[in-house]
């Protein structure tokens, strides 16, 4: 394909090639800086990781001697065994806490966010969209202010040092960011499929478990991975309402080593890697579905 010389554009054409590289140099040079602020935001963010890391596989005396900031000269792992199997810490036994709390809110959270989405997003009646301007407005409301109200109420329950307290409200409502998160990827799923399972005979609960939930992986696992991981590094919930030492979760337990091993850092290193791992790893794998879900939900 043959090219126009230079000197036979019309000045039109020469102001508009000019302008086009100059917003191509700009464009090029906003991600150019776009790109930059990433990787120091990145670099910022992982540096507490790089060094609860580099902590956890040092000696004591390597420790003593060398900066944090350095990485071990020789890498140990004997600081994973003793938290691993110090008696007065059960890890193990925390991590099973911890495991079961979370499993059961996430179920809870993807449950109940479901059926209450479904209506705001499918159906019509009256005062809908007032009602989700309500729910929303819910999200303003610190959680210091229904603390102590939320603990009178589950004393007199006698749920005090159990798990309920953790578990059961996951099932009423699952919270205004999942409903929301929710309900705005019901609402990109064509309207064409509720209409045509209608006209079919099918109920709400029919088209609700049987075309609305199978089309909606991507959201169900966003919001999913949140959940499990809101409940895994909760420590004020167990707080509050954890009282016996074998009922513990993981952050609670980080805290009693603490106490233990007061100023032993390579410890409690080890023993906040062990913490954090589960949830890297859920992240990484879950990271795919992250994206795709927020994406389709308009959020992103």
């Amino acid at each position: 394909m043959s090219t126009v010389p230079v000197e036979l554009l019309s000045p039109e054409a020469e102001r508009y090639r000019t302008a086009t590289n100059r917003a191509e140099k700009a464009n090029a040079a906003a991600r150019a800086l776009l790109w930059l602020l990433l990787l120091v935001g990145s670099i910022i963010f992982l540096i507490p990781l790089y060094l609860m890391l580099a902590m956890s596989l040092k000696s004591s005396s390597e420790l003593a001697h060398t900066s944090s900031w350095a990485w071990p000269q020789q890498i140990t792992f004997e600081n994973f065994q003793k938290v691993l199997t110090n008696p007065n810490a059960p890890f193990f036994l925390f991590f099973k806490n911890t495991l079961v709390i979370a499993s059961l809110g996430t179920l809870g959270v993807l449950f109940s966010s479901s059926l209450v989405a479904y209506p705001f997003a499918r159906l019509r009646f009256r005062g809908r969209d007032r009602l989700f301007i309500l729910l929303l407005s819910t999200m303003m409301l610190p959680g210091v202010v229904t603390m102590i109200p939320t603990y009178v109420l589950f004393t007199h329950l006698y749920w005090v040092d159990t798990i309920k307290p953790l578990v059961v409200p996951a099932f009423f409502g699952g919270g205004a960011f999942n409903i929301f998160l929710i309900r705005q990827f019901f609402m990109g799923i064509p309207r064409e499929l509720d209409e045509a399972a209608l006209i079919d005979g099918a109920s709400h609960a029919t088209i609700f478990w049987q075309v609305i939930m199978p089309n909606s992986g991507a959201v169900l696992a966003t919001v999913g991975i949140f959940s499990f991981i809101f409940n895994w590094k909760d420590f004020m919930g167990p707080l509050l309402y954890l009282n016996s030492p074998d009922r513990q979760t993981l952050e609670l337990g980080l805290r009693t080593y603490q106490s233990l091993q007061a100023e032993q850092w390579h410890l409690l290193m080890a023993g906040s890697v062990i913490v954090v791992i589960p949830l890297l790893v859920i992240f990484l794998l879950g990271q795919k579905w992250i994206i795709r879900g927020i994406a389709m939900t308009g959020g992103k």
